[in-house]
């Protein structure tokens, strides 16, 4: 804890002395104005000053202003969606104008599809976009959570306890299933769990082209509510040249990586196609806990001058070894790699397959449209050994050799998910090209799943069949909405956004009624989301800016299914308050934003048995996040750079009852809590990324993350905790451009090289015996000291 504490508090002050000591030889300025080929204003025209954090973006008349600059030579970038990309070279040696003109593409671009629903300069909402060049750094075969890692308020988890295999997430200290991942605007999250499988899609990574995370409410997005946070995901852009590239891995605990790109660039001038095939391999960490993981992406298009159409398709396979349970705290003391699976085939084993068509149509200078069909596959299975298994669970009768009656028997059971989930997302994007641009947009999809259970053995089977089913039930859940944004600019420095959406969700599932029958039952319901929020420039550097908004999150299928209408729980609520601070040097990019998250209704899990005996989840009135998230880049020196960023926040249930099974007299046992931590919110998170370029081509640099203590429940047990951690990686990127290829890269990732032991992940149950309270904790550790090393070729 000391030395996380230190970290910080050097971390913090560092940051501070950056500001205080701006470049003091900063003394001209770059003025100008952005125009199309015909003349006509540019507004929101992005303008770098590349190699430095200094950037604008062009007003309502296209005009922009870059001050506070050194003398020398700079050069300046300007782009804009649907536009070539300019970069014009300045020798400042006094104030200078210069006029841009940039002309259309050749072609329609694929960005235009995520546009509606990404959040821009404009939107007075916290994000960080990650770039492909980002990801590559640390693709070495681990899920898309472990690569997002080092950006603020995210904590990862893997059940393996190397990044492979079934991993989590959690933003602001809000899970998967709170988080909306869209994937080219496309929903992805489970509709029924509402969570996120990134195993179902390995090395999905090398096929994405950027991600924006948003975090709180975010703007209106398709798909899941955005409860905690947002991931919007956009996979390849359209490549205007021929490519082919691979790349492999190999690392501790048997991990290993290898994948193929290819493209064919834009033929004709019109088509283009992208593809890639991936494996990936690793024993885990974790006794037994394998991964074998592969994929594929294809991807072909048709581009002309005013729209494109192009169709995806890809798909993943994963086999994994269950490490779910976690190990028990006693156990963790002396076997950090102890998994309590020892059946040969306990394992996970699922596919899913993915098609995309996406359109976007130019229907006039301002307006555009865009249109997106999808249907989703999956189908797979987990494998249980069940030793001395109830045939009375299984609905089956007791089998009687001689004058003999058993009742129990060990089992091999699977349990299966069916599913199918098809829709269309829209949206029309108009832009005035002066003070207003707007989106309307919305979709509509349907999940129908089907959930059954096969016997496919027993060591004593009585007159039971193999792939006897024990339960067959389907759901069908149908969601929609409709969203209308606008994005004003009222003066040179005062921008205001308005984001109205409404969200209906209709659910047909096979649960109990209040005479405790198992029938199939109906939910609707409707949610209004609105979302407002204004930014105003202090100068070209520096800009305020403040928003409030409201999303809501129905319940999830165990809540559902699990209860009568009598004890449902009622959808959740949050109203989210942003407010920050950005800046923009030469030197220094720095941003401070305040959140005040609250919460209506948020279901947790409290020990109560409802009434069809289930611990399911219940509704809290009033709990809240609050929290302060620091993000700085600065150049520290030529060759140095430092990436940092650190949330400081309090996680609060302002009243808590939780419910203890007495097992001294067969009761529950009530007991009161207030102002107690949610649960798995650190009140301190912290990434950093100090790097050093010594030489052309090589990288070195020191990733740092740190994790404050988290609560196992809402309790605030100091007996039911994940104590903090402080992790360093070392990472070392070589980087060649040989005649034989346009690149050659050598990556050496050494992970937690201090040998840190954390667990990142576990479950509490608490109960009263003999007088006394105990709590059964089971934690999921991660690897100590090791390794990754990687090589890209591309051609």
């Amino acid at each position: 804890m000391k030395k996380g504490t230190t970290y910080l508090t050097n971390s913090v002050v560092l940051v501070a002395l950056l500001l205080l000591n701006l470049p003091a030889w900063a003394q001209f300025s770059i003025s100008g104005k952005v125009a199309d080929a015909e003349g006509g204003t540019l507004p929101g025209a992005a303008v770098i000053l590349e190699g430095t954090y200094k950037g604008t973006y062009t007003d309502a008349a296209g005009n922009f202003q870059l001050v506070n600059l050194k003398p020398g030579s700079v050069s300046v970038k300007v782009s804009l969606l649907g536009y070539e990309s300019q970069t014009q070279t300045v020798t400042l040696s006094q104030n200078t104008t210069i006029d841009i003109k940039l002309a259309k593409t050749a072609v329609a671009v694929d960005e235009v599809v995520v546009s509606a629903t990404r959040a821009n300069q404009k939107s007075a909402i916290a994000y960080s976009d990650v770039t492909r060049r980002d990801l590559d750094k640390l693709n070495l075969g681990q899920d898309i959570p472990q690569l997002l890692n080092f950006t603020p308020s995210i904590v990862t988890t893997s059940d393996a306890g190397t990044g492979v295999g079934y991993t989590g997430i959690r933003i602001r200290g809000s899970d998967a299933t709170r988080v909306n991942v869209t994937l080219n605007g496309i929903p992805y999250n489970d509709a029924e769990s509402q969570g996120t499988f990134f195993v179902d899609m390995p090395d999905f990574a090398s096929s994405v082209s950027s991600i924006q995370i948003q975090r709180g409410v975010g703007t209106s997005t398709n798909g899941a509510g955005a409860f905690g946070a947002s991931v919007n995901i956009q996979t390849n852009k359209l490549e205007a040249n021929p490519y082919a590239e691979t790349n492999a891995s190999v690392g501790s605990f048997g991990t290993r990586k290898l994948n193929v790109l290819a493209g064919t660039g834009l033929l004709n001038g019109h088509f283009a196609v992208d593809a890639r095939l991936s494996t990936i391999h690793s024993d885990g960490f974790i006794d037994r806990a394998f991964s074998n993981l592969k994929s594929f992406y294809l991807s072909g298009g048709y581009y002309g001058k005013k729209g494109f159409i192009r169709l995806n398709a890809f798909s993943g396979q994963e086999q994994t070894y269950q490490a779910w349970n976690g190990i028990p705290e006693d156990i963790l003391k002396t076997n950090r790699t102890y998994n309590a699976f020892t059946y040969d085939n306990q394992t996970d084993n699922y596919q899913q397959d993915n098609y995309q068509l996406i359109s976007s149509y130019e229907l006039s200078k301002n307006w555009r449209a865009n249109l997106s069909f999808f249907y989703t596959k999956g189908k797979g299975y987990y494998e249980e050994f069940k030793p001395n298994d109830s045939f009375s669970k299984y609905g089956l009768p007791n089998v009687t050799i001689g004058d003999s009656t058993i009742t129990k028997t060990d089992i091999i059971r699977r349990k299966w998910l069916d599913n199918d989930f098809y829709g269309t997302v829209f949206s029309f994007d108009y832009n005035s090209y002066g003070k207003l641009t707007a989106n309307i947009g919305g979709g509509w999809n349907q999940y129908q799943g089907g959930h059954y259970g096969e016997i496919i053995w027993a060591r004593v089977a009585g007159n039971t069949n193999i792939r006897e089913r024990y339960y067959n039930d389907d759901a069908t859940k149908t969601d929609f909405n409709v969203y209308a944004k606008a994005f004003y600019q009222f003066s040179n420095r005062l921008n205001g956004f308005l984001d109205l959406q409404v969200r209906t969700v209709g659910y047909s599932f096979l649960g109990f009624n209040s005479q405790l029958q198992n029938v199939q039952q109906n939910a609707n319901l409707t949610f209004f989301n609105p979302k407002a929020g204004l930014t105003y420039s202090l100068d070209d550097q520096s800009t305020l800016y403040a928003s409030v908004g409201v999303g809501h999150r129905e319940p999830n299928r165990d809540d559902y299914t699990q209860s009568t209408p009598a004890s449902r729980p009622k959808p959740e609520q949050l109203i989210d308050y942003e407010a920050g601070y950005k800046l923009q040097t030469e030197q220094l990019a720095f941003t401070a934003n305040l959140y005040y998250m609250d919460y209506k209704n948020q279901l947790v899990l409290s020990g109560q048995l409802n009434d069809v005996g289930a611990y399911n989840r219940v509704n809290i009135p009033n709990s809240y996040r609050a929290g302060l998230e620091l993000e700085a880049g600065a150049r520290l020196a030529k060759q140095l750079r430092w990436n940092v960023n650190a949330t400081f926040s309090q996680n609060k249930v302002k009243n808590f009852t939780e419910y203890l099974d007495n097992y001294d007299n067969g009761l529950q046992e009530a007991r009161q809590y207030s102002r107690t931590d949610i649960s798995f919110s650190p009140n301190v998170i912290a990434g950093s990324q100090l790097l050093f370029t010594p030489a052309k081509g090589l990288e070195l640099g020191l990733l740092s993350k740190y994790v404050g203590k988290q609560y196992l429940d809402n309790t605030s047990n100091e007996n039911r905790k994940l104590n903090p951690y402080f992790t360093n990686d070392i990472r070392l990127i070589y980087t060649l451009k040989p005649k034989f290829a346009k690149e050659l890269a050598f990556t050496l990732l050494f992970n937690n090289v201090l040998n840190e032991l954390y667990e990142s992940n576990g479950y509490t149950y608490a109960y009263i015996s003999e007088g006394k309270v105990y709590a059964d904790n089971a934690y999921y550790p991660q690897a100590g000291r090791n390794f990754l090393a990687g090589i890209r070729l591309r051609f």
